[in-house]
């Protein structure tokens, strides 16, 4: 019996809180994505809610195995892990099933898998390794151009999509992780400056309807029964759920499908949740995040090594960019961008790369050194 509790003796040093609020926000999308397809009393609703739980279980069982590795043995064949992302971010460009114009998505056995999620993943744990080798030096000019160089087939491949938002979520990451590794402040300037003298540039790739997105943000009554609909009505039903909302089920711009039946499960899960439960509940939810990404925050302060430090770093980025995107496009401050809201948002990819993430995570703080 003692071989076998030594194996398991990880699981007690697992993060219950951030596994607490994970479970919560898990159980809260199931929840509003089953309001997102209701359609009023003696209808069916939209089966994604079914779907989600099922991704649910496959997330949480994808995080228990995550947290069970040992992060410092998978870094050490995260160079593999990075090519077959970057093969597969290939492989759908080529092969990857159109939907709305854009190719992101591969049919494996029937299930719709999107590469790019879990392509992320492997990208940050590759330069965590690469960031967190006892042989470069803090000040070396290669390290900073090496961890560019290994981020940008990632990026373009998945801007490639086209998923300018999916791809863009790599440049805070990327940012961050540098910090965290000791990179001086002058350099990261450098190089916000050079993305910024860039932004010309990536006007340019842009598709049309990305562009369009962007007017709509600056100029707000553009396009109002267009392509600013979905802004518009998002930002009706958070404004008119008030301070506690108008009750679970009862959100009249969702039901009566005023917010669009297509992304209010997907894009705008947020602006369900607030118009049934207010700010109130929106604002239990944010802090319900705040929770999961402090104790991702306080996992990379005492991890036992650079390597698991860059990680859960890397990977909080992650999830709080999401997030911050997310919730600012919904409320009107940022332009329609189209990332999902972790955890709630309706999606077996993310939901289980996600899930993978916060088991990373957990991986680094189950081996942090005794205190």
């Amino acid at each position: 019996m003692r071989p076998h509790g030594h194996r398991l003796r990880w699981m007690g040093r697992l993060d219950g809180f951030a596994l607490a609020a994970v479970g919560a926000l898990a159980l809260i999308g199931i929840l509003f994505i089953y309001s997102a397809g209701y359609r009023g009393e003696g209808m069916e609703a939209a089966p994604f809610y079914r779907r989600q739980v099922l991704w649910a279980l496959a997330g949480g069982f994808a995080l228990l195995v995550a947290a069970a590795a040992d992060y410092r043995r998978l870094a050490e064949q995260s160079l593999w892990f990075y090519l077959i992302g970057l093969a597969l971010l290939g492989l759908v460009l080529l092969v990857g099933a159109p939907v709305y114009g854009a190719r992101r998505w591969l049919s494996l056995f029937g299930i719709q898998v999107q590469p790019s999620e879990f392509a992320k993943l492997a990208t940050i744990l590759a330069l965590a390794r690469l960031l967190g080798r006892p042989d470069l030096k803090r000040n070396d000019p290669w390290r900073l151009a090496a961890a560019v160089l290994l981020v940008a087939p990632a990026f373009v491949l998945i801007a490639a999509g086209p998923d300018l938002g999916s791809a863009a979520v790599l440049i805070p990451v990327v940012f961050v992780m540098l910090f965290v590794a000791g990179v001086p402040l002058r350099w990261l300037a450098l190089l916000a400056l050079a993305g910024l003298l860039l932004l010309p540039a990536g006007w340019l790739v842009m598709g049309e309807y990305q562009r369009e997105r962007v007017r709509v943000f600056l100029e707000p009554g553009r396009d109002p029964l267009g392509a600013g609909w979905s802004k518009i009505q998002s930002q009706i039903a958070i404004g008119s759920g008030g301070l506690r909302g108008k009750g679970y089920l009862q959100g009249t711009q969702n039901v009566l499908g005023f917010l669009p039946r297509t992304v209010a499960p997907t894009d705008f899960i947020f602006s369900v949740v607030a118009e049934e439960t207010g700010f109130a509940g929106a604002a239990g939810v944010l802090a319900l995040y705040a929770v999961t990404l402090a104790s991702g925050v306080r996992t990379a302060l005492r991890a036992r090594d650079k390597t698991g430090q860059l990680l859960a770093a890397g990977l909080v980025a992650l999830l709080f960019t999401h997030v911050f995107v997310n919730v600012g496009m919904t409320v009107g401050l940022l332009p329609v961008t189209g990332l999902p809201l972790p955890l709630i948002s309706y999606g077996g990819s993310f939901m289980v790369s996600t899930m993978l993430a916060l088991g990373l995570i957990q991986s680094v703080h189950v081996r942090r050194p005794p205190r």
